[in-house]
């Protein structure tokens, strides 16, 4: 396989020869409509919506988390837009890995889709330890089981990718529905219950309860809201692996902006109502910023304890629709980094009848499970909400790194790149990017003053310096010419996704 090259620098990489075998050995099936991208998208993330929001309220009170989610709401618009302007003008199912390799080299590529690997192994790994939590509460079963639910989710998850990913996409489609209506249900319910100043306004300047309510709605001042802001990252996070089923979408030039930009915008309407009526019923703010399974603990103010628990049931399935998508984007993140050699790349050989990245997905699926126990022996099986509060505290690290490098190469390609064709254009511009940018920074510098989840920040970039030391040493000299390298190293003029035409 050979291809015209330009002067442009390659990095100091090396790539090996490769025959059309190779590719035809890595082939994904175009399936995915408008509806069924729309609701991957919110699927992603709506498990966010049901757990790990709420620790945010015990940082910065319901005022804190309110202004704390409306900043992140604003950025992953504008980080939306700028990703739906790169998908449709490189619709490759590299995603931001193949936005930042046109952008940025190969090293700026490795280096995001780097970023996009740690958070897309471990959102489904905390979708995975909160949904256990819930069945847990509703099976009535140890704390001490938790791995036991963790190693039966991800044997389902592999068992139903076996069946191929149109039939799990189409199941992740109908989760994702029955879990929207869940939400919505909960707010219905939920509304005669509320009493907004008694109970979402019950926490006090020293982090107590105050019993009557009439609290402030900033207990913790500005410093509240910057350090609810990692938790607000969560109601929304994972909706940018959208991308990554490009080659998968029918016509992702068109539908994928559509969909990305439906999907933030659904997903603002849930965490504003999730956030509102969570809060403002019993047993009230305070509570809910440390409880494990917070929408359980709302139906339970409402129906009692057995309603409840069958309510909950049902409830499982938002975070069901989250793990299997996010199990499904960290499967194609890493097909895409082996398909271009920047992981060995065995592992994006695809099935041949199903055309699934099994070896892929159960690369992800292990590399999770790993996580989930090293730290569930590291102290998590003595403080199941510390545990929660570490993971999500990693997964925002590695999502701000993938948002900042991910902004900076929109800004690059439009300079780089003026001329190829945009069928979508950001309606924020440089604008968008730079307000990215600018979140994203002042998020991760407060990861790092709360010194409850400051490890978790760290060990996420340890995890980030080994996976750099691994490609600087190894990986860089072994690289293929798949779509988004050719595109890349073509200045645009070959490398269209497989399958395109």
């Amino acid at each position: 396989m050979t291809i015209e090259t330009t002067s442009r620098p390659t990095g100091g990489v090396t790539y090996q020869s490769v025959d059309e075998a190779y590719f035809e050995q890595r082939q994904l099936k175009r399936h995915a409509g408008l509806f069924t991208l729309w609701m991957m998208g919110v699927g992603a993330v709506v498990a966010g919506e049901y757990s790990g929001w709420n620790i945010g309220l015990s940082q910065g009170g319901f005022g804190g988390m309110l202004l704390g989610a409306l900043i992140i709401g604003f950025m992953y618009v504008c980080l939306c837009s700028s990703i739906s302007e790169m998908s449709a003008a490189l619709p490759h199912t590299g995603g931001a890995y193949s936005f930042a390799r046109t952008a940025l080299g190969p090293w700026g590529g490795f280096t995001t889709g780097l970023a996009e690997n740690i958070e897309f192994v471990l959102a489904p790994g905390a979708n995975m330890f909160f949904m256990a939590s819930y069945l847990a509460a509703i099976f009535g079963t140890p704390d001490s089981w938790l791995p036991l639910w963790w190693v039966a989710g991800y044997m389902v998850m592999l068992g139903l990718s076996v069946r191929g990913l149109e039939l799990s996409m189409r199941v992740v489609v109908w989760i994702t529905v029955a879990a929207v209506l869940v939400l919505l249900f909960f707010f219905v319910v939920a509304l005669p219950h509320v009493d907004f100043v008694r109970h979402a306004l019950n926490i006090g300047t020293d982090g107590k309860l105050v019993a009557d309510g009439a609290g402030p709605w900033l207990p913790f001042g500005l410093t509240g809201v910057m350090l609810s802001l990692p938790f607000g990252v969560y109601m929304f996070l994972a909706v940018e692996q959208l991308p990554l089923t490009a080659e998968e979408a029918k016509n992702p030039t068109r539908d994928m902006p559509r969909a990305l930009i439906l999907s933030i915008l659904t997903l603002i309407a849930l965490a504003l109502g999730v956030l509102f009526f969570s809060a403002s019923i019993p047993p009230g703010a305070h509570a809910m910023g440390s409880s494990g399974e917070p929408l359980l603990d709302g139906f339970r103010t409402i129906f009692g304890d057995g309603w409840a628990k069958l309510l909950a049931g049902v409830a499982v399935l938002g975070l069901a629709a989250s793990f299997f998508a996010g199990s499904f984007a960290s499967g194609r993140n890493i097909y895409s980094l082996s398909r271009a050699g920047y992981l060995p790349t065995v592992l994006s050989v695809t099935n041949p009848r199903t055309k699934t990245p099994n070896i892929a997905l159960a690369t992800g699926a292990g590399f999770a499970l790993i996580v989930l126990l090293a730290i569930w022996f590291l102290g998590g099986k003595d403080n199941v909400a510390f545990m929660a509060g570490f993971l999500v505290s990693m997964i925002v690290f590695a999502g701000m790194v993938s948002y900042i490098l991910q902004s900076i190469a929109f800004l690059r390609l439009r300079r780089l790149y003026p001329d190829i064709a945009r069928p979508f254009r950001s309606p924020f511009g440089a604008f968008g990017a730079y307000a990215t940018i600018g979140i994203c920074i002042l998020t991760l510098g407060y990861q790092f003053f709360d010194p409850l989840y400051r490890w978790a920040a760290i060990a996420a970039a340890a995890w980030y310096l080994i996976g750099l030391g691994y490609f600087g040493f190894y990986r860089r000299h072994r690289l293929v010419l798949s779509p988004e390298e050719e595109f890349a190293v073509s200045g645009g003029t070959c490398g269209r996704p497989l399958g395109e035409h």
